[in-house]
């Protein structure tokens, strides 16, 4: 297939189960409701906009819609935003997190203010909420980011005419096996997408198992992510002459370990100074007061640069400095000897390598690689990632990587680039025919 047709209707144990698992979100509302105001305790932006949560607001003619749960994934989507934008499409964004949307809405604020983009709240996976979300935006195109296989949300696009394709897919090896046992039973909802553009062949193979007829290879768009130079003169300007090791996207729960491992880079010549960049936003301020009464000299970046990432404080005598804000990880991993990505200590599994590679910093991550099986496969491979098993080790695995690997990472990173064209190419011709062109 090359035309990116939606399939047509389910068989009847397919809609069986979407009537069931429909049934069951509805009768579970009300606590979907709860957890958007707890969540709202800790960051207000979880309470605002909950019409949007129900497929309502403001009317935008989009060509293109992008789903990017958070963060990451909209980090991930915004070479490909980029790329629609500059073809002349309109593109709205959908999120299901404030990290995500407010990523979009600081990367593409001129965009958005210009009317040629918009960036909502996800409605919850209701087949009537997601129709009259696209009955108010009526895309020609979906792009989902990573393994957002909702039911509700693939079948309404279908019904509403909508080319619906899985972006930087994957389907990790651990989730396989259930994933296969859902697809024997009912079937698996990404055998109801248009087309599946997945991450590497392996994945691929995963994704036609599940009953996907339209897969292809293209690779990982956060390749093609470039550094914005802005970030790399503040961090050259900020930590030149220092000995920099820098902890990025840590999670709750590895914190013992990290603590460990600083202790022990600090006390070797080779490093003065650690990056400390917790993946969530809440984490912030409980980071800071954890590694202060730990004993480390700690400074927050809020605290000691202005937005302009200008500094208006002195770090000469700070250890360590808090990451606490958003969209700089290129500032805070620029001047890094050595990187490593947080969540590999944790079930949960490490986060994305990439950006660093991006840069020719050598990465060290924990032993629960299974959520980045791509790329980390091919880069343990390359010599660019370093797995430390357990995080006894892991100041010596950091302090055995200093310095290394400049040159094979950056050309690692190179030789994966261009997935975002690829994905791109692929759906354009839908686009440009209901342009006319």
């Amino acid at each position: 297939m090359d035309d990116l047709t939606p399939p047509g209707p389910a068989g009847l144990r397919y809609r069986l189960f979407l009537a069931a698992y429909s049934a069951l979100l509805r009768l579970c509302l009300p606590l979907v409701w709860l957890y958007f105001r707890k969540r709202a305790g800790k960051d207000p932006l979880y309470g605002a906009h909950l019409d949007e949560r129900r497929g309502a607001g403001a009317a935008f003619d989009a060509d293109v819609w992008v789903h990017a749960v958070s963060l990451g994934e909209m980090t991930s989507a915004e070479p490909m935003v980029r790329a629609f934008l500059g073809r002349g499409q309109k593109v709205i964004t959908t999120h299901a997190t404030p990290a995500g949307r407010r990523r979009a809405e600081a990367e593409f604020a001129a965009e958005i203010a210009a009317g040629r983009m918009a960036a909502r709240y996800a409605p919850v996976d209701l087949r009537s909420y997601w129709q009259r979300f696209f009955e108010q935006t009526t895309p020609r195109v979906g792009l989902v980011m990573e393994m957002e296989f909702w039911p509700g949300m693939i079948e309404a696009a279908r019904m509403a005419g909508v080319s619906l394709s899985l972006a930087n897919s994957q389907v990790p090896g651990k989730s396989f096996p259930r994933a296969r046992r859902m697809a024997t039973l009912v079937g698996h909802p990404v055998a109801r997408a248009a087309a599946v553009f997945a991450k590497s062949e392996p994945m691929a193979a995963r994704f036609r198992a599940l009953g996907a007829t339209d897969v292809r290879v293209v690779g990982e768009t956060r390749f093609d992510i470039p550094p914005k130079d802005t970030l790399l003169d503040a961090a050259q300007r900020a930590f030149s002459g220092r000995r920099v090791v820098t902890l990025a996207s840590v999670v709750a729960g590895e914190e013992p370990i990290y603590v460990d491992a600083v202790r022990d880079l600090l006390a070797d010549d080779a490093v003065d100074l650690v990056i400390w960049v917790p993946r969530a936003p809440e984490k912030f301020a409980d980071t800071a007061e954890m590694l202060a009464g730990e004993g480390f000299r700690i400074a927050r970046r809020s605290d000691v640069f202005d937005a302009a990432l200008t500094a208006i404080g002195n770090l000469d005598d700070t250890n360590v400095l808090v990451g606490d804000s958003f969209g700089e990880m290129f500032f805070y991993l620029a001047q890094a000897q050595a990187v490593v990505v947080g969540g590999g200590f944790v079930e949960a599994g490490a986060h994305n390598v990439i950006e660093p590679l991006a840069l020719g910093k050598p990465v060290v991550t924990g032993p629960h690689v299974w959520t980045i099986e791509f790329p980390a496969v091919e880069a343990q491979a390359a010599g660019v990632l370093t797995v430390s098993e357990t995080g006894s080790h892991l100041a010596r695995d950091i302090l055995a990587t200093l310095g290394t690997g400049t040159r094979r990472a950056a050309t690692f990173h190179a030789a994966n680039a261009g997935a975002s064209d690829r994905i791109v190419a692929a759906v354009m011709p839908l686009l440009d025919a209901r342009k006319g062109g």
